[in-house]
């Protein structure tokens, strides 16, 4: 797969073969929003994310663990040992009250981005 630069525009999106890889600050927010409907280990955090979108969003380890890493030094979630349902120690992580706040931020923000873009992409009638 190619790599992405996203310095200017952190939530662009790569297609790949159909599907869509995640890009740093998109990845945040989608782990936050999975979490928020409680904990979880990292496979079934991106296999959450992979159906959440019908399967359009790719999730790759490469990217979920360093990301998830990223989110626990920000204090935005947490993680407690635990057994997975294939009988595998795990980290389930979860959302904490700082990451539930970040959520709403980091929503706002995708929601202000995405309508900037959508201007961008299907101007007003008058302009075409």
């Amino acid at each position: 797969m190619n790599s992405c630069n996203a310095r200017h525009l952190e939530c662009l999106l790569e297609a790949t073969q159909g599907r869509v890889e995640l890009l740093q600050g998109t990845l945040d927010l989608l782990i936050l929003r999975t979490l928020r409907w409680g904990h979880a280990h990292g496979h079934a955090i991106a296999k959450a994310i992979e159906r959440g979108s019908d399967d359009v969003l790719l999730v790759e380890q490469g990217s979920l663990y360093p990301a998830l890493h990223r989110l626990i030094k920000r204090g935005w979630i947490t993680f407690d040992d635990g057994t997975s349902e294939n009988n595998r120690r795990a980290k389930f992580y979860r959302l904490t009250a700082k990451g539930r706040k970040q959520l709403e931020i980091e929503t706002s923000k995708w929601d202000t981005l995405a309508a900037a873009v959508g201007r961008i992409l299907r101007p007003a009638a008058k302009e075409e």
